[in-house]
């Protein structure tokens, strides 16, 4: 009997044994599973991807729009980190080190400087690490460099047509507006930052339209506001104390500036009684929506803040879980298998309703 309980007893300490030896597979297979895989771009992973974000500055009017489209739109498809370059290309430059360090399945990057995009895309592409560029185009041959660099911004040649069409249909709606009645639009410019696509091409073609609708210009005085509030009453109440009341319409690159610009005015007594003066910017953001409404700036090019963050975030999310993205999966067209345009649209005080 004793023989038989020690047979017994062997074989339930071997069975032990054994499961243990079981147990500690399946702890094996769960560790592996849950432990840490790096980025997932082109493996198809089903799991949330994390996305790096750097904004030029957290300041800017316009991108604190996007960012909070890129935030709202990013629930549910990724999580992301989104930090502030603080206007300088080589704080930049170490976030998307701190990116890559992390292994960060997706990187979306609004570039300081647009020709340093190249840097970023070679140490983008060593990690295997997509990156979407946003509202700052990349130089083409920078574009190119590999197939998983995407951009998504507005063409500025556009915002800067419907600006100049802005003055043009308030010209010929209001004779009065020829001040001297010398048959020439005489204007001032409030430029974006020096050699920044946008800032150029806005400058450039408005005053196209203007001159291509048969309206004869002559530019008083141009000078750089840097997209800035301050900087935009700065200039134009140095343009006003050069010029006076031979200006007669101002042209701003972005709504910050020709705020700014209708701030000088007022301390000039403009926008009481009749003395008006026509301010055109871009972007439709929220002040300038109140100021169309206040009768204070004549119009503005929406550059829609919500659908470029939407489209940047979807967009790296897809790339980041290595997925091909199409305009069924992204929900805007995808140009040359490499840019997604968000159009503008112009904004004046009738159809303000369209940029709340």
């Amino acid at each position: 009997m004793k023989k038989l309980t020690s047979v017994l007893l062997a074989s339930a300490l071997l069975g032990a044994a054994l499961a243990g030896c079981g147990g500690n597979n399946n702890n094996s297979a769960n560790t592996a599973t849950n432990a840490p895989a790096g980025n997932t771009a082109n493996s198809g992973s089903t799991k949330t991807p994390k996305v790096g974000v750097a904004i030029y500055k957290f300041d800017d009017t316009f991108m604190t729009g996007v960012r909070n489209a890129i935030d709202t739109a990013a629930k549910g498809i990724a999580t992301v980190d989104i930090v502030d370059s603080q206007n300088s290309q080589p704080t930049q430059n170490d976030k998307v080190d701190l990116f890559v360090t992390k292994k960060y399945d997706g990187m979306l990057i609004n570039p300081v400087d647009r020709t340093a995009a190249g840097v970023i895309i070679d140490k983008a592409k060593a990690a295997n690490i997509p990156v979407v560029f946003l509202n700052r185009e990349p130089l083409p041959e920078d574009m190119k460099k590999w197939d998983k660099v995407y951009y998504v911004g507005a063409k500025a040649e556009e915002s800067g047509t419907m600006s100049g069409q802005l003055i043009v249909d308030y010209w010929k709606a209001h004779p009065e507006a020829d001040k001297n009645g010398d048959g020439v639009l005489q204007y001032v410019m409030l430029k974006g930052e020096p050699g920044h696509q946008d800032a150029e091409l806005r400058t450039t073609y408005s005053i196209q339209a203007i001159e291509d609708a048969g309206i004869k210009v002559e530019k008083l005085a141009e000078d750089t506001a840097m997209w800035d509030r301050v900087k935009g009453q700065e200039k134009m109440a140095a343009f006003l104390g050069s010029h006076g009341d031979k200006i007669e319409a101002v042209l701003a690159n972005n709504d910050d500036m020709a705020l700014g610009a209708i701030e000088a005015l007022k301390a000039q007594g403009y926008f009481t009684g009749d003395k008006y003066m026509p301010v055109v910017g871009v972007d439709a953001t929220a002040p300038a929506v109140q100021a169309l409404q206040d009768g204070t700036m004549l119009g503005t090019v929406l550059n829609d803040a919500n659908n470029q963050g939407k489209a940047a975030i979807v967009l790296a999310s897809l790339l980041a879980k290595g997925e091909t993205p199409t305009k069924e999966n992204v929900g805007f067209d995808v140009t040359d298998n490499q840019y997604v345009w968000i159009s503008y649209k112009m904004i004046t005080k009738d159809n303000v309703a369209d940029a709340q």
